[in-house]
């Protein structure tokens, strides 16, 4: 069963943007769907070395990238994680969208994490 502290571990983990301690929550074969990408689940990363491959570039790009306002519902081996990202890309792209992340684990270790958030668009587009 996932429990509170398992989940603010992880939380802390990635607020740390230490990849290594990040992908040492996940199985060697765990699978992370990020938010954006060319496929319809964003972004399938396969593999410790692909996720830490990955979120390495990701935190050269957004050095200051955090998840705030976090908030956990836990169901066996399952988890959802609510939060906030913020931090400034590389680019000028201001990051400060909701987001949740629905995870699955076997043995305490992320076999699945999928990555949605929030994009915030001009509104005269809407």
């Amino acid at each position: 069963m996932v429990t509170l502290e398992l989940m603010k571990a992880i939380s802390a983990a990635f607020n740390s943007r230490d990849v290594d301690r990040i992908v040492s929550f996940f199985a060697e074969d765990g699978v992370f769907c990020l938010s954006r990408g060319p496929e319809p689940v964003g972004r399938t990363l396969r593999g410790k070395e692909t996720i830490r491959k990955a979120l390495a570039d990701r935190f050269v790009q957004i050095p200051d990238m955090r998840w705030v306002n976090e908030e956990y519902i836990l169901a066996g081996d399952r988890a959802v994680s609510v939060w906030t990202v913020r931090g400034k890309g590389s680019d000028g792209e201001e990051l400060n969208y909701q987001g949740c992340d629905i995870y699955t684990f076997k043995d305490d270790k992320i076999v699945h994490k999928n990555t949605f958030w929030k994009i915030v668009e001009n509104r005269e587009l809407l």
